[in-house]
């Protein structure tokens, strides 16, 4: 590592620490200080159980909740890929989460995330529909680590 680099990682990290800057998965974060805090509702379909769990993993098993977080799911499939005898073989799966998180019934903090994945269909049923699922599943992953990212980016509100 030259000279330069060295002084301007140096320079970088004290200019970091005297601006209080706290890594929030390090030790007193607030990744830490909200694990167990939030309970998520139970959820109603499958989609909602992929963002639950993932929601779950991400801010720790409810021990001792004071907030809850509800998550209403909305899902779109586009049609993207046409193939020459007009069968479609491309879907994008468009998702958008609207989420509150409530404390004694009063808002603490809410938010919106969309985002989209995609599959293709094949010429199974059962494969498409599993590559369907499968795409539904991680869009519920790209979604809940969005929320949990937006909830701990605004932790210091709570």
């Amino acid at each position: 590592m030259s000279l330069s680099r060295r002084t301007f990682l140096l320079i970088a990290a004290a200019g970091l620490a005297a601006c209080g800057f706290k890594p929030v998965y390090g030790p007193g974060g607030m990744a830490q200080n909200l694990s167990g805090r939030i309970d998520v509702l139970p959820p109603v379909d499958e989609e909602g159980r992929a963002l639950t769990r993932r929601l779950k993993e991400r801010l720790g098993l409810p021990e001792a909740p004071d907030m809850i977080l509800d998550a209403d799911i909305f899902l779109a499939e586009e049609e993207i890929g046409v193939l020459p005898d007009g069968s479609i073989n491309r879907y994008n799966v468009i998702g958008k989460v609207d989420w509150i998180l409530t404390r004694d019934g009063e808002t603490v903090l809410s938010g919106s995330e969309q985002s989209f994945t995609a599959y293709s269909a094949t010429s199974t049923t059962v494969a498409t529909i599993i590559a369907q699922r499968d795409a539904r599943e991680r869009l519920m992953i790209l979604l809940a680590d969005r929320i949990t990212a937006d909830i701990l980016a605004r932790a210091d509100a709570i």
